[in-house]
């Protein structure tokens, strides 16, 4: 079936990232605290969730743009997308591009470390709302195309930006994904986006809730249901994801590998997702491809994203169980 998925013919989507990034990674054998220590490889991409998923459905052939804030680094984010055939819109800002660090170790440990971005003003937001607008109407309308939603909000957003970009995407008839954490994740469980991604660890702070099995994930996923949210795909790390729907569960994962950098897995995931949803594929295979691309990612240097072959390679390694065992464990300890 993968084969089939990777036939079809591609669709345009278009990002937003209200908090992108410059995502610089180093790569050493062991993190040593107080020490000076010197790299093995060092690497800069242009970063942010929505960018992300922008670059690698980019590398499947999808027309991808991004939209983001940027101020007189603009012109950086575009160098480093445009080669990875990313359409890239940005929107003026007074504030920086944040910079974010990776430091990854031989075994795969990554410790990251986040800048918060600059603060948007409320006409920041608005000019970014109404670009996401104008990009809907022009890339998105009538071509099967989506619409997806991603990252952190910076200070000055309102908890309801996603909610807002939801409505336009509605208003459209477009396909939304969201992708976001705390607040901002809240308020988007009644906005009426197709699907959310959250992560187990997001969704366990969503819902106030430990989530150690299969069970425990279906509960909280029919909690946030019941207050209106569609499709969830909760991304587990190496104990793979599960997808709930009004059709049914599904868990999906494969065998266990050693990580060069989880930086951007979960992006990667979410853009496989996206990447099978084409009509009439069914929700065990989207799921399938979502977990190849995540896996794929993984076993790329920094936020470098998988190819074609990276992710058919990792599709034949992933297993589907339909309705899987409520007392299946979903983490360690």
């Amino acid at each position: 079936m993968s084969r089939d998925i990777d036939a079809l013919a591609a669709f345009p989507v278009v990002t937003v990232t209200p908090n992108p990034s410059l995502d610089h990674t180093v790569e050493i054998t062991v993190l040593e605290r107080g020490e000076v220590q010197r790299t093995s490889r060092a690497l800069v991409e242009a970063g942010g969730k929505g960018v992300n998923v922008a670059r690698v459905l980019a590398k499947h052939g999808h027309a991808a743009t991004a939209i983001l804030p940027a101020g007189d680094d603009a012109q950086r984010m575009v160098s480093l997308l445009t080669p990875q055939a990313v359409k890239t819109v940005t929107v003026p800002i007074s504030g920086a591009i944040r910079t974010n660090i990776a430091v990854v170790e031989q075994d795969g440990t990554t410790t990251k470390l986040n800048e918060p971005g600059a603060d948007l003003t409320s006409a920041e937001v608005d000019a970014l709302l109404a670009a996401v607008d104008k990009a809907v109407e022009s890339h998105l309308v009538g071509t099967g195309g989506w619409l997806v939603a991603a990252g952190s909000l910076p200070g000055g957003a309102p908890d309801d930006l996603y909610a807002r970009i939801a409505r336009i995407a509605g208003q459209a008839g477009v396909p939304l994904a969201i992708d976001t954490s705390g607040a901002a994740l809240t308020a988007a469980i009644t906005s009426g986006a197709d699907v959310l991604k959250p992560n187990l660890e997001e969704l366990e702070e969503l819902t106030g809730r430990d989530l150690r099995t299969v069970a425990d994930v279906t509960a909280a996923a029919a909690a946030l249901r019941d207050q209106g949210a569609r499709d969830l795909l909760v991304s587990m790390g190496p104990h793979g994801a599960l997808l709930l729907t009004d059709q049914g569960t599904w868990w999906a994962g494969g065998p266990a590998l050693v990580p060069r950098s989880t930086v951007g897995a979960g992006d990667c995931t979410l853009s496989g997702y996206i990447h099978a949803s084409r009509s009439g594929v069914d929700p065990a295979e989207k799921l399938a491809t979502a977990v190849a691309w995540g896996r794929a990612a993984c076993l790329q240097p920094g936020s470098t994203v998988p190819a074609p072959a990276d992710t058919s390679q990792q599709r034949a390694e992933v297993q589907v169980v339909t309705e899987p065992d409520p007392g299946q464990s979903v983490k360690d300890g």
